[in-house]
């Protein structure tokens, strides 16, 4: 894949898929230490990365999306579960930009799972600063929207640009 042969849509929607898959990976440890035989949100993860890169397709990556997701259900512990759900929307961003969101969020509701006495909003807030630093500055409004933005969220704005672009229809959606 030449990443220059790509629209500005789709540049950035790899580069929120690589973004969420560092999230998700972060909180990763705490789904292995609880499942240490389970691979799918690993695998959920590498998938991320291989889109993003061009090395997957678009269906592989949402299946692997999918059975991270599985994985999530078979488990009770609140860390390991929220781990590996951020694993499968990191995977699932290949399918929509507004998955990287949620792939954070849920990195974060792990970070705080894994916590006690009170520790669980620092523990929060210190990987949501993490994220946030990562991010690259432009796509900061679409993965971490603010309170002002009323309007679609702005990573979902992404995946509908991208798509009517593709049937042709006109968008003036983000990063344009």
């Amino acid at each position: 894949m030449d990443p220059a042969s790509l629209s500005q849509h789709a540049r950035a929607q790899r580069a929120l898929a690589l973004w969420a898959a560092a999230c998700a990976e972060r909180a990763l440890p705490a789904f292995e230490r609880a499942c240490p035989d389970d691979d799918r949100p690993r695998r959920a993860i590498a998938a991320a990365r291989a889109w993003a890169h061009g090395d997957l397709s678009l269906a592989e990556a949402r299946a692997r999306a999918l059975r991270a997701h599985a994985a999530a259900r078979t488990i009770d512990d609140r860390a390991a579960r929220a781990a590996a759900r951020a694993a499968g929307h990191a995977a699932a961003t290949a399918h929509a930009a507004g998955h990287a969101r949620h792939a954070a969020a849920y990195a974060a509701a792990s970070a705080a799972s894994g916590t006690h006495d009170g520790a669980g909003v620092a523990a929060r807030l210190e990987e949501c600063e993490w994220q946030a630093a990562l991010l690259p500055p432009h796509l900061l409004a679409i993965a971490l929207p603010g309170p002002g933005d009323s309007h679609p969220r702005a990573a979902d704005r992404l995946s509908i640009s991208t798509s009517n672009r593709r049937s042709g229809v006109e968008s003036h959606g983000v990063a344009e």
